[in-house]
């Protein structure tokens, strides 16, 4: 059963997107309980305008006394996406974070909600099965701390057969079919899961993806950074990153690019795995590491990867509140002070290559050799001295040790 204590007219905050749980949920807080609820969808790049008027007017006929949309984008990627590319974060080498990026963004913006409507709980449609019901309840229990959280579909452990028959009783009107393939799309990547997903191998068909291929031959592209952020693609500038990302996604996702199976391990300890697509995300983090590796110094670039990766990973388990990600999210920013330029990737069916960067920060410059070839800076003799002194305590090592008793 629910654990939830509140009485009848109590104002109830529902993070709503529309589909079968918070449709659930809308329809057994009005009708069973009581509740005044207020529905809130936050867009972080999934949804059209066309899809969000039809949510809000899902969301009315369910009862609810009022709807809002919360258009998330652009404080989306300031505060969260901007880092994961400063970091070239991927989740076991393999993932943007697409979902779990997304899922922090809308509990923040879902929590501010509630503290603004001093409502009395804040509801999710969260299952009990994954990670999402963690990072959701955590950042409610920071942000918005004595506001219950009400969990009915996770409370109850009803299943997708019980919701459905519950609605259809009530004479709600929605597309109660399963589709073969679970898709969460937002600006920061699409995830896929299905029956191939399921187990340990397995690849989705063609079919499943939800952007067609469409272009063939090869096309090269221009990405052009500021500071490490994407602010112009080939001939066209843009005002802010997300603008960027999205334009460049329309050219990228046609070629099938940044497709891939995810195995990560959940908050809750089990391993899973999922398909996703994310062109521009892919294109973009190989395109911004590849310019890191021009202006950046050797340690600049050890330190950022080490912080990277517990960066991504802390992220991915919810702890986007912990002020540790604010000193990391720091030493980010400050890593991308020089790392502006234009990098030029060529595009094919199904992958992707970086070709090269220009940049007048570019440290393999002529000026001071070539690598392999010239030096300009230093002479062969200094090169002698600096070979035996770099290697002078493990020789001694080695002298000491091939003594024999090392006295």
């Amino acid at each position: 059963m629910s654990t939830d204590k509140l009485t009848k007219g109590a104002k109830v905050v529902l993070g709503f997107s529309g589909g079968l749980d918070t449709t659930y949920c809308a329809k057994y807080f009005t009708d069973e309980k009581g509740y005044e609820v207020h529905s809130v969808i936050v867009n972080t790049g999934g949804f059209s305008e066309e899809e969000l008027k039809k949510i809000e007017a899902h969301a009315y006929k369910l009862g609810v006394k009022t709807h809002t949309t919360i258009d998330a984008v652009k404080s989306y990627y300031d505060s969260i996406i901007k880092y994961l590319i400063f970091g070239n974060c991927l989740k076991n080498n393999t993932y943007p974070l697409s979902v779990s990026a997304e899922r922090l963004s809308q509990a923040l913006s879902i929590a501010k909600h509630t503290k603004k409507l001093n409502a009395d709980a804040v509801a999710h449609g969260s299952t009990g099965a994954g990670n999402d019901q963690v990072r959701f309840d955590m950042i409610f229990n920071i942000i918005i701390p004595g506001v219950e959280i009400i969990t009915p579909i996770r409370d109850m452990k009803l299943s997708r057969e019980e919701e459905i028959t519950y609605l259809k009783s009530k004479g709600v009107e929605m597309n109660f079919e399963k589709t073969a393939y679970s898709i969460n799309k937002g600006l920061w990547g699409t995830s896929v899961g299905g029956k191939e997903t399921l187990n340990s191998k397995g690849m989705l068909p063609e079919s499943a993806w939800p952007t067609p291929v469409t272009k063939t031959g090869t096309e090269e592209i221009k990405l052009h950074f500021v500071k490490g952020e994407l602010f112009g693609v080939n001939d066209k500038s843009f005002t802010h990153p997300t603008e960027a990302i999205q334009y460049l996604q329309t050219i990228a996702g046609a070629y099938g690019v940044g497709r891939d199976i995810h195995v990560g391990d959940t908050i809750i300890g089990i391993k899973g795995r999922v398909g996703f697509e994310a062109a521009a995300p892919m294109v973009i983090l190989k395109a911004h590491h590849a310019l890191e590796k021009h202006v950046l110094t050797k340690w600049q670039l050890n330190w950022k990867d080490q912080l990277a990766l517990f960066y991504g990973n802390w992220l991915h388990e919810g702890q986007i509140m912990d002020p540790v990600m604010r000193d990391i999210e720091a030493y980010f920013t400050n890593s991308q002070q020089n790392v502006t330029g234009d990098v030029f990737v060529q595009l094919n069916p199904y992958h992707f290559q970086v070709i090269g960067i220009e940049s007048e920060f570019d440290l393999m410059s002529a000026k001071f050799g070539k690598y392999g070839e010239m030096n300009t800076g230093y002479t062969g003799d200094d090169v002698r001295g600096f070979s035996k002194i770099f290697g002078n305590q493990v020789s001694i090592y080695h002298k000491v040790n091939a003594a024999g008793d090392g006295k």
